[in-house]
């Protein structure tokens, strides 16, 4: 076993340029690592903040080459930007590059995050109107696009993503259509129980909102004209945006012999990742948005999420790991937390809402839309939903982190005692547009636990 001092002065190669590659290049430094740090990333930008792309940067408030995150401290590291990662050979400890150089390693971190899920008809992806939104390149391009004032917009997902798109459309005075495969939008984050709300809020604002049914076609011959819908109706657009979930960044790391496939790369609380056997590693960490890790709070399930805090949060975990002795790691049991702006609301969620059989409405209520939402499961809380109430929400973030019993009792609610749970109605994600924005990737709440055997 390598000494401390070893760890501190090795070779640390992390893959992955964006949120949780650079607080974690930075945590190695202020952790007193001075080796070798190399980091690599596919794009050629320094790193950039993600959220504003759906919401300042489609608005027009801030150019897309105006969002790069700022560096806490120097890094001191090689920068390899620009350069795909396509392997590594765990025996040679060797980071493979597309442009052929091998990167040795006595730490590596992956990091590689997620892209936006494409059109599935490759043709029809190619044509010109048709965007996704994950990078600040594509944030950049939508958006000079919408300052040309399309005719209408169609947003094919109604998840945090689609709805934010949607919401930035609407306030630039554009006409947009949403079609969502589910019942209605943000079930796949929030549960059934809060489509409703959802909604009504998007119809309050002028969507066209089509939920219970799919794009089935894209039309144009090079320029997007329209689409057809499952129900056979056709709706005229200049514009598509794709938002129907994330696609993990694991395919280069099909021949690693590590846990990786489209779940993400599975590991450790300790950021540790598995080989393909089970077995865990202890020179390969995992953080961010490729994570897929347990947490005891919800039952151990593996948890994947696609959240600005937890990548941070994760990043930190695992770059004090990488360079600390067994004794001296620590897990990462960070409660979830991601939060939306959409429609005027200002929506945040802390715990994981999907993981539950009931939700109450503790404070506030649906008419004036300003609540805060509980959910438990199995007679404990879960999560909370804050809806322009989020001053509140450490208080049910500690019920959460204390297994406190649901419904919540006297303190935790404006009127105790008269809230009726009713289900969260948590839906297969299979059957929704968009992806959920925690992933419980064991089994859902309402169904029997049982054994599935991936081929990855």
């Amino acid at each position: 076993m390598p000494g401390d001092g070893e760890l501190r002065d090795c070779r640390i190669v992390i893959v992955g340029a964006s949120l949780a590659g650079l607080r974690a290049a930075e945590t190695l430094r202020e952790e007193g690592f001075t080796g070798s740090l190399t980091m690599v990333g596919d794009e050629p930008h320094p790193p950039y903040d993600r959220p504003p792309l759906s919401k300042q940067v489609l608005l027009g408030r801030v150019s897309a080459k105006d969002t790069g995150l700022p560096q806490r401290r120097e890094v001191d590291a090689r920068w390899k930007l620009g350069v795909r990662a396509t392997g590594v050979d765990p025996v040679k400890k060797r980071v493979l590059l597309a442009d052929g150089e091998e990167l040795p390693y006595d730490r590596l971190l992956i990091a590689t995050g997620t892209r936006a899920r494409p059109w599935p008809n490759p043709a029809e992806n190619a044509l010109d109107g048709v965007f996704t939104l994950r990078t600040s390149d594509e944030a950049g391009r939508l958006a000079e696009r919408l300052d040309a004032g399309p005719r209408r917009v169609l947003v094919i997902g109604a998840g945090f993503t689609g709805s934010e798109i949607a919401s930035a459309c609407r306030e630039r005075g554009l006409e947009v259509t949403v079609a969502e495969r589910g019942p209605a939008p943000l079930v796949g984050a929030l549960g059934g129980a809060f489509g409703a709300l959802a909604a009504k809020l998007q119809l309050a604002h002028g969507v066209d909102l089509r939920c219970g049914v799919t794009v089935t076609a894209l039309e144009g011959t090079d320029r997007l004209t329209g689409a057809t819908l499952s129900d056979g109706s056709r709706i005229d657009a200049d514009i598509a945006v794709v938002a129907l979930g994330a696609v993990r960044n694991t395919e280069w790391l099909a021949d690693s012999g590590l846990a990786a496939g489209p779940l993400g790369v599975t590991c450790d609380a300790g950021c540790r990742a598995f080989s393909m056997y089970g077995i865990v590693t202890d020179d390969v960490f995992v953080a961010g948005d490729v994570a897929r890790f347990p947490h005891p709070l919800f039952e151990y399930q593996m948890l994947s999420l696609d959240h600005w805090g937890n990548a941070v949060a994760q990043a930190e975990v695992a770059a004090h790991n990488m360079v600390s002795p067994g004794p001296s790691r620590r897990p990462h049991l960070a409660v979830p937390v991601f939060w939306s702006s959409q429609f005027g609301l200002n929506i945040k969620s802390v715990g994981v809402p999907t993981f539950s059989d009931q939700v109450v409405i503790a404070q506030g209520s649906l008419k004036e839309a300003r609540l805060v939402a509980v959910y438990g499961y199995r007679g404990r809380v879960t999560a909370a939903v804050s809806v322009n109430r989020t001053k509140w929400l450490s208080y049910y973030q500690n019920l959460i982190e204390t297994a406190a019993p649901f419904p919540p009792g006297p303190g935790a609610a404006d009127r105790p005692g008269t809230a009726v749970p009713v289900s969260s109605d948590v839906l297969d994600p299979k059957g929704l547009s968009h992806g959920p924005t925690v992933a419980l990737t064991g089994y859902l709440p309402d169904r029997r636990l049982i054994l599935v055997r991936h081929a990855d």
